[in-house]
């Protein structure tokens, strides 16, 4: 059974960075893509990033620059480097494994794992 256990997040003032980690269990994680996404209070839970088995990797535009998502297959590991951070960054960020790609994007209803979630709050 997969597992994806998320840590990092917290509260931070806008222009601040947080990483977020997420460690996975199971002996497929090298050739997973992975991804994080993010839901607000009232919204849809949304793409942000994702890493192919190649490491390849996928933004939305309005992340791009700012954050960086990146593995290490030998730790079952993916991250979220998020740096410049602004308000509007404020959600839940859920960790995902197995996710298709479609048009540079993933799409929340397809994600076969996902993680419990971490809080991220940037204040003004």
């Amino acid at each position: 059974q997969v597992q994806l256990v998320e840590s990092g997040g917290g509260l931070v003032q806008a222009g601040g960075s947080l990483r977020l980690s997420c460690a996975a269990s199971g002996r497929t994680f090298s050739s997973s893509t992975m991804g994080w996404f993010r839901q607000a209070p009232g919204k849809e839970r949304d793409f942000v990033a994702a890493i192919t088995w190649g490491s390849s990797t996928y933004y939305i535009d309005s992340v791009k620059g700012r954050f960086t998502i990146s593995r290490d297959n030998a730790k079952n590991t993916v991250y979220l480097q998020m740096n410049s951070l602004k308000p509007e960054d404020t959600a839940v960020y859920y960790c995902a494994k197995d996710l298709p790609i479609f048009g540079s994007k993933g799409d929340a209803q397809t994600v076969r794992y996902w993680g419990q979630g971490t809080q991220v709050t940037v204040s003004s």
